[in-house]
């Protein structure tokens, strides 16, 4: 097995500690680049296309404001003035591909790290007083496979001979419609617990004509991997799949330590024909990494979990849970994500 490359997007480049002054600009910048998102032109800044609010705004929307969303970002450096409207600078074009991580972040978890001293102080429980948002969180999942992983996973995959794959926490199947849409002749299982995900999920799988190919199914995976799936026509699925893939989902698995040490175990048993598991994970920073410049993601990555009550783990606790599962490690990558790993295991 070869020694993975660490790509530079895990270095860090953020100098800390970070002034007062640009931490406040960061938090209004980051909600800049969601609203971007939102109003829908990140796509048309990322390919150098020029804005104007007054067209934006033309069928509906609010001139005066989107004005506002343009100029802010005009003053953050991700788009400059040109005549009337704007045109995107280099540095827009690299937040419109790590659009993602801000949809993640504000989007999905803005609540939650809103509420953090609600829940350091316990004046504010987490599922209970404060939430993240499902739908957020699994559309920003799918804008950094999409834009970060997309061809490192195809590239793994095209060394795998599959022909029914399941993706477990699928949030809106994006990724298996994409891998099933590459192998002739293959079909693909999203399972993803989120409700509004799974309503996205079966919505993009129909727009894409994809429904004899691809089922996305709502299910706690905890659940699936210890009871009988009720539905027979989804069991049956499932009893067929020969390959098993997950991102970023593992941590959520061996959250409860009762269960931890067997839950690959118990993943080969709810995929008795599953030869082949690509799993792909962000991991525990180890002691003294990142202390002096920040990566992207990682300190919210941690952040968040923590707020959540999701303990997280290092590599090696990953590798180790592996081997007593059966699981060979065939190949490991880095993912674009800093401390994200992807692993071919093939079940011994």
């Amino acid at each position: 097995m070869q020694t993975a490359v660490i790509p530079d997007s895990w270095r860090g480049v953020t100098p800390a500690p970070i002034s007062s002054t640009d931490a406040y600009n960061g938090f209004i910048a980051a909600n800049v680049i969601f609203a971007l998102d939102r109003i829908g032109v990140l796509e048309q800044i990322g390919r150098g296309e020029p804005l104007s609010a007054a067209a934006l705004t033309a069928g509906s929307g609010d001139t005066a404001r989107t004005e506002a969303v343009l100029r802010a970002a005009a003053d953050y450096g991700y788009l400059k003035a040109d005549g009337a409207g704007f045109l995107p600078t280099e540095a827009g074009i690299e937040i419109a591909s790590a659009r993602g991580y801000f949809t993640w972040a504000v989007g999905g978890y803005h609540d939650v790290f809103g509420r953090a001293g609600h829940l350091s102080t316990g004046s504010h429980r987490y599922n209970e007083d404060v939430y993240r948002d499902e739908a957020m969180v699994a559309l920003g999942s799918a804008q950094c496979d999409q834009s970060l992983f997309a061809a490192q996973l195809t590239d793994v995959l095209s060394g795998i001979d599959f022909r029914t794959i399941a993706d477990l926490g699928s949030g809106t199947s994006a990724r298996v419609r994409r891998v099933v849409s590459q192998r002739e002749g293959s079909r693909g299982l999203g399972i993803d617990i989120s409700r509004p995900a799974t309503e996205i999920a079966r919505a993009d799988i129909a727009a894409a004509g994809m429904q004899d190919r691809v089922t996305a199914v709502r299910a706690d995976v905890l659940g699936l991997l210890g009871t009988q799936i009720d539905n027979d026509a989804e069991a049956a699925e499932v009893a067929e799949v020969d390959t098993v893939m997950s991102f970023f989902l593992l941590h959520d698995l061996l959250a409860d330590p009762t269960t931890r040490s067997s839950i690959f175990t118990r993943m080969r048993e709810a995929f008795p024909k599953a030869h082949t598991f690509v799993l792909g994970d962000t991991m525990l920073r180890g002691p003294g990494e990142s202390q002096s410049a920040m990566p992207v993601f990682s300190v919210g990555f941690e952040l968040a979990h923590a707020m959540m009550g999701v303990p997280l783990h290092t590599k090696e606790t990953y590798e180790r849970l592996f081997a007593d599962a059966g699981l060979r490690i065939d190949r490991v990558e880095a993912l674009a994500t800093p401390h994200s790993w992807l692993y071919v295991l093939q079940a011994d």
